[in-house]
């Protein structure tokens, strides 16, 4: 995931319209039938967890994440103990996710954040949560559906982005822009759902470079399918001929 850097501010939907409105909520539909119970790949047992997790997954996979954060919760299991940690000592512990210095100041400070604003809770709303140091509308929107199931907004990261530009959902080019879009087309009950299918249907079949078009469940429905460009071919090994 990227760099979570859109702030807390309130985002209010963009203009409707009437045929993309029926287009998106087509692909709900077309991905409820291909993934009917999609989950959040961050392993976690608590909102805190989840919390920790989707703030070490910026730039790392969540399979990396996973490897580390076993680790995490048995030193620092709630609000409370990491609080009391200084970012030092997460380091040696998380430097495989990448860019630890910054995550271990967010993990503390967004911890002793939770003590002094919230009792150590995670607050249930998106202007509460995305206020806490290191996180941001993404983390925000990622904690309250996956834990809460609260449809807050829409998680935007790159899986998403190239996914609903593709689609046609939005031309937008910025996380802010293309949450604003896409909560304005997709039914908000659907929020959360959409949020962690499209996410994996970037991860696994629309993928960046080779998207498996051909076996995509939305492929009837996206304008793109078939003319994402190829990847370049490989070159024969050098002294062979080309055929």
């Amino acid at each position: 995931m990227p760099p979570d850097t859109v702030t807390s501010r309130r985002l209010s939907p963009s203009p409707r319209s009437p045929a993309r409105q029926e287009k998106a909520r087509a692909i709900v539909e077309a991905l409820r039938r291909s993934r009917p119970d999609p989950r959040i790949e961050l392993d976690h047992e608590t909102p805190f967890q989840l919390l920790v997790a989707t703030i070490l997954s910026a730039q790392c996979t969540d399979a990396r994440v996973n490897l580390v954060t076993p680790e995490v919760f048995r030193r620092w299991p709630t609000p409370a103990a990491m609080a009391a940690a200084e970012p030092g000592q997460l380091i040696p512990v998380i430097r495989s996710t990448g860019f630890f210095n910054n995550k271990a100041k967010s993990l503390v400070g967004c911890s002793r954040a939770l003590m002094e604003r919230h009792g150590g809770e995670i607050p249930r709303e998106i202007e509460s949560l995305a206020a806490l140091p290191g996180i941001g509308r993404k983390t925000a929107n990622v904690v309250l559906g996956g834990a809460y199931g609260i449809a807050s907004g829409i998680v935007v990261d790159t899986h998403m982005m190239r996914v609903s530009r593709r689609l046609g959902l939005t031309r937008q080019t910025t996380p802010e822009g293309i949450e604003r879009d896409l909560m304005a087309l997709v039914p908000r009950p659907s929020w959360v759902f959409f949020s962690i299918a499209m996410v994996l249907h970037g991860r696994y079949v629309c993928t960046a470079r080779r998207p498996a078009c051909a076996s995509c469940a939305l492929n009837a429905l996206c304008p793109s399918r078939d003319r994402v460009d190829p990847p370049p071919a490989r070159r024969p090994p050098r002294g062979r001929g080309r055929d």
